[in-house]
């Protein structure tokens, strides 16, 4: 009787090592310069002698060495990644890049910042990696570090909008996304739209004032409200305790992130105050955390495909040496609404 796994290579016992290209030819009972030759694909072997190889490798299990063989090329192909592990966005972007990349032959390689791991020590580790390139996600404010290393990789700025000199810069169109929420809103009959964000870093300064923007086009200049918050779920539960108390409730609150939101959500719930019954919630990024069935969050969506298509065709292109002029990529955004909110309470 035959199985699905008939036709696959023996599993290895624990602790046993790769199969080599010695073991290939010793297998076929060829020189390893006939096997090298096969396994590149470079010509001179005949057809029997490659069936033969590639048989045994498949039945051995054997691997080239990708990476010896690129560092003795002096190539890596690897693009250094800078991103938070928190921020859930940045996790899909990465998810993604793992796959679009390998199209291009590039890997990956990740540089996990956060608190304890500063952008300058981050950037060290990478370029010690020799990676070929750097995409960056919202640097710590004052890194020298970035415009060190594009004297020696490309450099791509994701997240927030900037004009270095020294890199391409792809980032979300702040202002349409705001003011697709902030319309949406208006059309369901608010007006007293209050934001939470402000903080944390350029990204937080940009969306805060793409918001009094949208606020301005649609003539609610007087009730712009502008809640000071960073980005995670403690800072918007932060921002919801402060607006619980005051006298008066905005109808409808706009979030910097849907970290943020998560957490604003969370005290209203304990307050007992309804969503979107009395308050409206809208948050930013469109991530997993909007569409859990307990939240519901209408959110600005950012692509993350188009924000990867863009971050790697700078890359591809950089690294086979276009010197052309820096890139500036706004993403594109858009609303999706879910429950979180509707019609303004009377």
């Amino acid at each position: 009787m035959t199985t699905g796994n008939d036709h696959l290579p023996e599993r290895r016992p624990a602790g046993s090592r790769l199969p080599t290209m010695r073991d290939v030819a010793e297998r076929v009972g060829m020189s390893r310069q006939l096997v090298s030759l096969v396994l590149r694909g470079a010509p001179g072997p005949s057809a029997e002698s490659r069936d033969r190889v590639l048989a045994a490798a498949a039945d051995l299990g054997y691997r080239p060495h990708t990476s010896a063989r690129l560092l003795r090329e002096g190539r890596t192909r690897l693009i250094g990644t800078v991103f938070s592990m928190r921020n859930p966005f940045q996790v899909r972007f990465v998810e993604r890049l793992f796959a679009r990349a390998a199209e291009q032959g590039f890997g990956v390689a990740l540089g996990a910042a956060g608190p304890d791991r500063s952008t300058d020590q981050v950037v060290a580790d990478l370029l010690g990696d020799r990676v070929e390139a750097l995409v960056v996600f919202n640097p710590d404010p004052g890194s020298s570090s970035l415009e060190e290393a594009s004297r020696l990789v490309p450099v791509v700025l994701l997240g927030e909008w900037t004009d270095a000199p020294y890199a391409d810069n792809v980032h979300v169109d702040e202002l349409g996304g705001l003011r697709a929420a902030v319309e949406h809103l208006v059309d369901l009959g608010h007006r007293r739209i209050a934001y939470v964000g402000g903080e944390d870093g350029l990204v937080g300064r940009d969306r805060a004032v793409a918001y009094r923007e949208a606020m301005r086009a649609v003539g609610l200049r007087s009730e712009i409200d502008v809640v000071p918050s960073g980005f995670s779920e403690e800072d918007g539960a932060a921002a919801a305790r402060t607006l619980v108390a005051r006298d008066s409730l905005p109808t409808a609150v706009v979030c910097c992130g849907d970290q943020c939101a998560t957490g604003l959500l969370a005290v209203l719930a304990q307050r007992g105050i309804g969503v979107p019954g009395r308050v409206s919630v809208v948050g930013f990024d469109d991530s997993y955390l909007a569409s859990l069935s307990y939240h519901h969050l209408t959110s600005v969506h950012q692509d993350v495909e188009a924000t990867v298509d863009a971050a790697l065709t700078a890359v591809v292109d950089r690294t086979s040496g276009d010197g052309g002029a820096r890139r500036r990529v706004a993403t594109p955004t858009g609303l999706v609404v879910r429950e979180s909110t509707g019609p303004a309470a009377g």
